[in-house]
């Protein structure tokens, strides 16, 4: 008790009993961290599994129970499966328009907790994305460009991930083909409106396919398209072909 009165500040003493308590009250706030550590990765354990297996539902409702979570992962993986549930056929036009929004707030969410998660940016893009087919064209104009940056820094943080490299090319494809009227909104909203063109659309699909071969039905079928808007029908039927041969296993891979 000497030693410990001698080392406390003056006016600061603590009894035997009290001390047992603090030594008490930080272990067992130790074992609650490592608790909580183990919970949110086993619940990312199984949504992983969900989203692998296609149990969109399943899935949102056990990331759901999480929405007030801390975890930038967790909270990226409830704002992806909240627009897959928007993305339903079976999902009202009230339920999609709210889990759109829903989705988007995650997203953000996940950021404020974790600016350095590659996959919160991109999910904040797509999200973002989305809300604008509920607020018009020029709010969609208005939102391409803060939607870019965020791929253009999820692929900063994470080179190798294929889909936001093609989410990019198609953020290009689309203001190559913007019709117009659009162009003269864009005009409007922006000193520089953002511009692109097909030749650089291309590059980032074959640069998604060089980074993970065959991932997505989407990219084969863009890459296909953009040829043919080059009029360069051999290389388009080359990948068209493959779009068309690709598994379906999606919903998206049918319609592809």
């Amino acid at each position: 008790t000497q030693v410990l009165r001698k080392s406390l500040p003056r006016g600061v003493v603590l009894s035997t009993g009290s001390l047992l308590v603090y030594e008490a009250h930080k272990l067992i706030s130790g074992f609650a961290e490592v608790y909580a550590s183990f919970k949110v990765e086993e619940v990312i354990e199984q949504a992983d599994y969900l989203y692998g297996s296609g149990e969109t539902e399943k899935l949102y409702r056990l990331l759901v129970q999480h929405k007030n979570s801390d975890d930038a992962e967790l909270l990226w993986r409830l704002a992806r499966s909240s627009r897959d549930l928007a993305q339903l056929s079976s999902t009202s036009a009230e339920e999609k328009k709210q889990l759109t929004y829903d989705s988007l707030e995650y997203a953000k969410k996940a950021l404020e907790k974790n600016e350095s998660n590659s996959a919160a940016h991109k999910w904040y893009g797509i999200c973002l994305s989305d809300v604008g087919d509920y607020e018009g064209i020029k709010t969609k104009i208005g939102n391409a460009i803060i939607i870019k940056e965020h791929f253009q820094r999820a692929i900063e943080l994470n080179p190798k991930d294929a889909t936001t490299i093609h989410l990019i090319g198609i953020w290009c494809y689309s203001f190559a083909e913007m019709p117009w009227y659009q162009r003269k909104i864009a005009a409007t909203l922006f000193a520089t409106p953002p511009t692109s063109t097909f030749q650089e659309a291309l590059r980032y699909f074959h640069m998604a396919e060089e980074a993970d071969p065959n991932f997505y039905s989407k990219n084969l079928l863009f890459l296909g398209k953009t040829y043919l808007k080059l009029n360069n029908k051999k290389m388009a039927l080359l990948w068209l072909s493959k779009a068309k041969e690709y598994p379906a296993q999606t919903e998206e891979d049918k319609q592809v």
